[in-house]
């Protein structure tokens, strides 16, 4: 399922939901994904009450929780990601590329770490990874590889996998 709660140019929730799932599919989920795309304060709102940090990011992801016995019945979901329709259109005016496209590619990235990658521990696997679903999706450079390019360190400093 797909949300946009903040209304994204060009961009309409049905493009978005193929989007998720081609990504999705071509990641190695099986589960669907819910994602929300909002704007910066319900974002800063989540990263203050999942990761302790106050202050609003790009996107972020929810890994679903094992299925207990109560959700048996009820259809399984790999997890959820949030994404700042705010940030995503700073990011999209200084990199020159569309505001959907930016929203495709956070996408991309929150998936990612619903599949169980980690750009922070897993020496460049990640990476790698959204590099080349990037290509075969025809998005512009790998949100790993921009971030890399401005900070030569490797250290992200925003999204994570939330567990």
């Amino acid at each position: 399922m797909v949300i946009l709660q903040k209304k994204v140019t060009g961009l309409s929730e049905g493009t978005l939901e193929r989007f998720v799932l081609r990504a999705r599919r071509a990641v190695g989920l099986r589960a669907p994904v819910n994602v929300l795309v909002t704007g910066s304060s319900v974002v800063r709102a989540l990263n203050r009450q999942f990761r302790g940090q106050n202050k609003p990011t790009d996107v972020l992801s929810f890994p679903a929780l094992s299925p207990s016995a109560d959700s048996l019945n009820r259809r399984r979901v790999a997890g959820e990601v949030a994404i700042s329709a705010d940030i995503a259109l700073q990011n999209s005016l200084r990199l020159g590329h569309p505001v959907g496209q930016e929203i495709k590619i956070l996408a991309l990235h929150g998936i990612l770490h619903l599949a169980g990658f980690d750009h922070e521990r897993d020496n460049g696997e990640m990476a790698r990874k959204e590099k080349t679903l990037r290509r075969a999706l025809k998005l512009p450079a790998a949100l790993i590889e921009r971030v890399q390019a401005h900070d030569p360190g490797g250290v992200r400093r925003g999204a994570r996998r939330m567990a």
